[in-house]
Order: structure tokens, then C-alpha cells, then sequence
């Protein structure tokens, strides 16, 4: 089965007539359109009991959807069709999603598949990430936004430009507001399935570099941010080396992370908004998700 997500960012009519001839190359194919939110989870769902693979072509909401559909039963490809499609890319597939989909087809035919772990946060599965207090604030934001005519949503750019007006509203200042138990505290929280854990355009931005998609969670928590220690901070993400600052809170190869808030601050997973909670307990499932590559 082929879910598409005829709303995502880069899908359009021509690329899924594409999509499908490169998969039809090598397997039976069912086309199915998600219609509204979570209609993924119920296709994948239903995927899981009648096909022998699930593919999916969107961006990493409906990924995020379709896992918890599916939940480990079938194996699943993931094609990129979103403005940035994590996931996929994180994997090591192509961004063109024809050739990805011939990659995945080959795959499916010659039974080539990959077993990595999956995250959990409070019930929900996570294929990449998961964050609680700054990053779950702006992916509300950018929600917040809506779509553009055609229905899609806004891209890398305005992603950025969301989280420095969360900088600037703070006024570069962010506060203990949480406790890793076990841990510290921390202003903020964000979680890793593998590396990196998202994208600006091309660059990777890979808070949690020693994170594996085979192993457990890996985890960065500024424990607080003050303005002095922004421009330290900000190049240290971008190297790829913020885990290692004396004022960040860090763990990899994780089973198990809990969270207790001050005051309900918003959770994501996959950059779907999940909501305000007061505690958060992020756990790997380990071996959880068969990925044809």
C-alpha cells in the first residue's frame, strides 16, 4: 500500500503518478489518500493486516501518523514529500522521491530491510524526535500559521524565523523550567531516535551526533540560556557539539528519560503537537520498526 499525503509540501499529481510507476517496477501497488488528520494511522492500520509492505509518501507528520498505525507489524518505506522529511533523509534516502521510491521498490523485491528502534513519548511513537518546552513551542507556532492555498504548510525558513522570535520575545533568556529525574534541571528538553535531529535546508543539524536509530534515546537540556551564551550555544549546535557545553544537561543510548514540568509546557513528536503536559516520560522501543532500504 502507498499512503500519500496529497498535502505535503512537495507532493503534487505528476510526482505521485512517478512514484507509483517506480514502485509498480517491481510490486502490486494500492494507492490510498489520507483525507484528514490521523487518517494515516487508520490506512497503515489496515496495511498492517491485508499488504506485505507500507509505503509512505509525505511529510513527517504522516510518517509520524502511519507508524503508530502500522505499530511494528509490516514493513514500511518512507519517501520524502514534505518541505524538509527528516526521516527519510536521516535514513539515507535520496530527497528526490522518484528515485527514492526505485530504491524502496528494490528493496521490497529483494526483501532488504533495516530493524531500528522507535521512541516513545507518553503512549505516542516518534520516529527521529521528540521535545518538550522550546522546539514544541515554535512546530505549535508554525501550526498556528495554517497553510497556504493549495494547502501546504510553510517551509525551513519560516521554521527558523519562528524560533528566533521565540529568542527575541524571551529576550534570549530562557529559565530552569523542568527536572530530568534523575538528571537536573533545564530550561528545555529535546530527544533523539538517531541523528541528525532535523534540517535547515541542506544542513544537518545534529544536536545528538552520538545517536543511533539501533540504540536507545539520546537527549540535550540547556539548563538555562542567558544572553551572553547564545552566540556559544548556537555555533555549538550547528558543529554538532552542544552536548559537550558545561551548561547542557546530556545523555545517549537512553531506555528510559522522565520529565517533570514547573507548568505545563507544549510536547511534539515527529513535529506533530501532542499538547501541554506537566510530565513527559520518553522510552526507546528497541528493534520496534522493520524500514526497507
Amino acid at each position: 500500500m502507498l499512503i500519500v499525503n496529497p498535502f505535503s509540501t512537495s507532493v503534487t499529481e505528476r510526482l505521485v503518478e512517478d512514484v507509483e510507476d517506480a514502485l509498480r517496477q517491481q510490486v502490486e501497488l494500492e494507492t490510498q489518500y489520507t483525507q484528514a488528520k490521523g487518517h494515516a494511522t487508520e490506512l497503515a492500520a489496515r496495511a498492517a493486516e491485508e499488504a506485505d509492505a507500507v509505503v509512505v509518501l509525505s511529510g513527517d507528520g504522516t510518517y509520524n501518523e502511519a507508524i503508530n498505525g502500522a505499530a511494528g507489524r509490516i514493513p514500511m518505506g518512507f519517501l520524502p514529500g514534505g518541505g524538509t522529511s527528516v526521516f527519510p533523509r536521516a535514513l539515507g534516502l535520496p530527497r528526490d522521491a522518484y528515485v527514492a521510491a526505485e530504491a524502496v521498490a528494490y528493496a521490497i523485491a529483494a526483501g532488504r530491510t533495516r530493524r531500528i528502534s522507535l521512541g516513545r513519548v507518553n503512549g505516542r511513537r516518534f520516529a527521529f524526535s521528540a521535545g518538550l518546552g522550546l522546539d514544541a513551542e515554535a512546530v505549535r507556532r508554525m501550526d498556528a500559521r495554517g497553510r497556504t492555498e493549495d494547502g501546504k504548510r510553510p517551509g525551513d525558513f519560516a521554521f527558523a524565523a519562528t524560533v528566533l522570535r521565540l529568542f527575541t520575545e524571551a529576550r534570549l533568556r530562557f529559565e530552569p523550567a523542568l527536572e530530568i529525574v534523575g538528571v537536573g534541571r533545564a530550561a528545555f528538553v529535546m530527544v533523539a531516535n538517531g541523528s541528525p535531529y532535523s534540517f535547515a535546508g541542506p544542513v544537518r543539524l545534529q544536536l545528538t551526533p552520538e545517536a543511533k536509530f539501533e540504540e536507545g534515546l539520546s537527549f540535550v537540556a540547556p539548563v538555562a540560556v542567558r544572553p551572553a551564551e547564545v552566540p556559544r550555544l548556537a555555533a555549538r549546535a550547528l558543529r554538532g557539539r552542544l552536548h559537550e557545553d558545561a551548561v547542557v544537561l546530556a545523555g545517549e543510548n537512553e531506555d528510559r528519560i522522565e520529565v517533570v514540568c514547573d507548568r505545563p509546557l507544549p510536547l511534539q513528536a515527529d513535529g506533530e503537537d501532542l499538547g501541554d503536559v506537566l510530565e513527559a516520560t520518553f522510552v526507546a522501543e528497541r528493534d520496534a520498526l522493520e524500514v526497507l532500504l
